[in-house]
């Protein structure tokens, strides 16, 4: 892959950006939950990202091209796996990967995790990790040398660096702030509506409707972290109730084995009827992949995103592998 000859240095153009703005950003060691992000930090990597785009439409750059990411995937994850290893080798490093670590790893004999993030991180500049339990990022980050990024973390966890792509994605369409979401589906175990809805809560004005069967609803420790920072919000099993409210529409699935009733999961679902019942503008997003909760119909409809919100995917991570990476 060739570097561009006229492409400004990643690492100068981001900071430059922020000294003469006058933001404080603090660097970034891990990136393990969406907490962690500061208003200042969001809008250092929205920069950062819009010029990826830029970098990528130019056959990326070699300017890492001493560095090595190494994906360590204790689950399976073709778009998340990808997308990083992409993002790598668009910056011009080198990737490391096994999407299969607890099967193909010493970890089948009970090493742990500790054990092998403080081994890989000697092979390694940066550590992507999708761990099965929650807390497991966190417990790699706590004994790595080399900063670790968390690829989803057990059910119920986080997924901090699909949210920061799914507020990116946003961000190019809209302002943040006064912004009304509706987020439907699974949402007490899903990792993905947890992580977005921590970052929401940074806007002013923000408002948050969690649409789910009640068994599946969001959990207490979402509403209670909302609650502290004064975010509005609304528990909803009715789709139909909020709908037309909503300037997003964020549609998560919903499990067979966690709502055996065919025809309740469908209630949840975005169907053509659904569609004409949406402010003409709203914006329809999943963070896939996808099954009965969103109609391929839906795809033709110029509100759906989420194509172009796997694409974002490339550059917020290209961003991030920067912030992490550049020691200067």
């Amino acid at each position: 892959m060739a570097a561009s000859s006229n492409l400004p240095s990643l690492k100068t153009a981001g900071s430059r950006h922020f000294q003469d703005n006058g933001f404080m950003v603090s660097k970034l060691r891990h990136v393990i939950e969406s907490q962690q992000f500061t208003l200042p930090l969001l809008m250092d990597l929205f920069h950062r990202s819009r010029g990826m785009e830029r970098v990528v439409a130019r056959g990326g750059t070699l300017e890492y091209q001493d560095k090595i990411l190494a994906n360590l995937f204790y689950q399976p994850s073709t778009r998340t796996r990808f997308c990083f290893e992409a993002a790598m080798y668009r910056l011009g490093g080198k990737v490391l990967s096994t999407e299969q670590a607890s099967a193909f790893s010493s970890e089948v004999a009970g090493e742990q995790v500790e054990d092998s993030i403080r081994i890989i991180a000697h092979y390694s500049d940066v550590i992507v990790v999708r761990h099965p339990q929650a807390g497991g990022a966190q417990r790699a980050a706590q004994v790595s040398s080399v900063p670790v990024i968390n690829a989803g973390d057990g059910e119920g966890g986080q997924h901090p660096t699909q949210a920061l792509l799914d507020l990116y994605t946003i961000y190019r369409e809209r302002p943040l702030v006064g912004l009304s979401v509706a987020i439907i589906g699974e949402l007490d175990r899903g990792r993905t509506a947890r992580s977005l809805a921590y970052l929401l809560a940074k806007f002013d004005r923000v408002k948050i409707f969690f649409v789910a069967p009640p068994e599946l609803q969001m959990k207490p420790d979402i509403l209670t972290y909302l609650d502290e920072h004064g975010v509005r919000y609304e528990l909803e099993s009715d789709v139909d109730r909020v709908i037309g409210e909503a300037d997003v529409i964020y549609q998560t699935r919903i499990r067979p084995e966690r709502l055996r009733d065919e025809q309740g999961r469908k209630r949840y679902a975005i169907d053509p009827a659904l569609l004409r019942k949406m402010k003409s503008d709203a914006l329809i997003m999943h963070p896939l992949p996808r099954t009965v909760e969103l109609d391929k119909a839906v795809d033709e409809d110029p509100r759906a995103l989420y194509f172009r919100q796997a694409a974002n995917g490339l550059y917020v991570r290209m961003a991030l592998l920067t912030m992490l990476l550049d020691t200067e």
